[in-house]
């Protein structure tokens, strides 16, 4: 922009003093036209151009008779600068840009002989014009465009807005879609879109077809797995192994496995696309299960829980996992339990601790381990935690094991969604 406002004046300023010298060339034809010696002397000029006969004007004339003034025009009355004869060859027209008075003047002149009785005079024409005027007309235009100019860029600006806006907007529905399918609103993206989003479109919803087929597939081999456990298990139930207490204990640990594969499978396991569960409804109806269950502890459950605190994933899997501790936690209580919930920009804290013996010092790394049975504690911390570990590793997240400040233990999980 500042470059072609360069150019343009620059343009301009040329333009304008062509212009000059066309104008001076024709006040000085006129003159020429005009110029009659009667006994030596200068005949009166009379009707030339207005310019030259306005008192305050940016335009002078003078004509010489053999190197002297002989006549000047009117509007060089009050101008106290007179030029000197121009020294340029006869029958060459002189155009100068000169100095004066510290102001400068564009100068057109010309000089030519005539006889008149006899005698050849030399006649010198010279037309001058202030330069300022040649400036105001220039700065005039100058601001003039400056403020187009202005008025343009404020117009080509809002129009590649309106242009951004429009071309975004395909991507801005895109996105919205895509926010469906991770929400598990939508399963396709069905949207109508521009040519070069149709490829995306159809990639993505190859994708996601894909994904679903093996999920499907993936969903009916675990159902089929556990289904055909059960029957072999029943039978093992109904028979003399099970009156074995640690027998009768293992059985019931596997019979707890295939319930939980059976309800992944149901699920479909965790997916790529996670969808958005609120924990606080999931935790009011698990404490409300935990509390009929344990009604004899007479359990208080105390909650410090953020309403808005969002579980990336499925909400089976948030059920096993607050179901698992609370269940531990029920079981290892004396009769308090405290459950923390908060969310910390992309990342979900879920803390729970109870008032019972906790978790002696030097069994907390190796209950950290992964595959580490849970279980062997008589308090009941780990009972269901194989399930817990396998979700927590699914989603990629962390559980560490603390003694809480009721005195018992606190299981900490952390999510992060980033």
């Amino acid at each position: 922009m500042p470059a072609m406002f360069f150019s343009i004046g620059k343009a301009l300023y040329a333009s304008l003093v062509d212009n000059t010298e066309r104008t001076l060339e024709a006040h000085l034809y006129s003159l020429m036209a005009k110029v009659e010696i009667e006994q030596g002397e200068l005949a009166p000029i009379t009707l030339i151009a207005p310019e030259l006969t306005r008192p305050v004007s940016d335009t002078f004339a003078y004509i010489y008779l053999n190197k002297e003034i002989a006549w000047q025009s009117e509007s060089t009355l009050g101008y106290q600068y007179i030029p000197k004869h121009a020294a340029t060859a006869p029958g060459i027209m002189d155009f100068s840009k000169i100095e004066e008075l510290d102001k400068y003047f564009r100068q057109l002149s010309f000089v030519f002989y005539m006889d008149a009785d006899g005698i050849e005079y030399q006649v010198t024409v010279l037309v001058l014009k202030d330069e300022e005027a040649i400036l105001s007309q220039m700065q005039d235009f100058q601001e003039t465009l400056r403020h187009w100019l202005i008025i343009i860029a404020i117009v080509m600006g809002l129009l590649i807005m309106l242009g951004f806006l429009w071309s975004s907007h395909p991507l801005k529905r895109l996105d919205k879609e895509i926010v469906a399918i991770e929400s598990g609103n939508a399963d396709q993206i069905t949207g109508e879109y521009p040519e070069e989003l149709e490829k995306i479109q159809q990639d993505l919803n190859l994708l996601l077809a894909t994904q679903q087929r093996q999920k499907d597939k993936y969903r009916a081999s675990l159902s089929d797995l556990a289904h055909a456990l059960k029957t072999p298990l029943a039978v093992l139930k109904s028979s003399e192994l099970a009156s074995n207490g640690d027998s009768q204990e293992q059985l019931d640990r596997i019979s707890n496995m295939i319930e939980h594969q059976l309800k992944k499978a149901a699920s479909g396991g965790t997916d790529t696309w996670k969808k958005q569960t609120k924990v606080k409804p999931i935790l009011d109806s698990i404490i409300n299960a935990m509390g009929k269950v344990y009604r004899d502890k007479g359990i208080q459950f105390i909650q410090a829980v953020d309403e808005k605190s969002i579980f990336l994933g499925d909400k089976t899997d948030l059920m096993e996992l607050l179901g698992n501790i609370l269940d531990n936690a029920c079981k290892a209580c004396d009769a308090l339990i405290e459950i923390k919930v908060k969310q910390l920009g992309q990342q979900l804290i879920i803390e729970v601790g109870d008032d019972g013996p906790g978790v002696p010092a030097d069994k907390i790394e190796e209950l950290t381990i992964r595959g580490k049975r849970l279980d062997t504690y008589e308090h009941g911390h780990g009972v269901g935690m194989a399930i817990v570990g396998d979700l927590m590793d699914a989603y990629n997240g962390k559980m560490t094991i603390t003694t809480s400040q009721l005195g018992g233990a606190l299981f900490t999980l952390v999510f992060n969604y980033e």
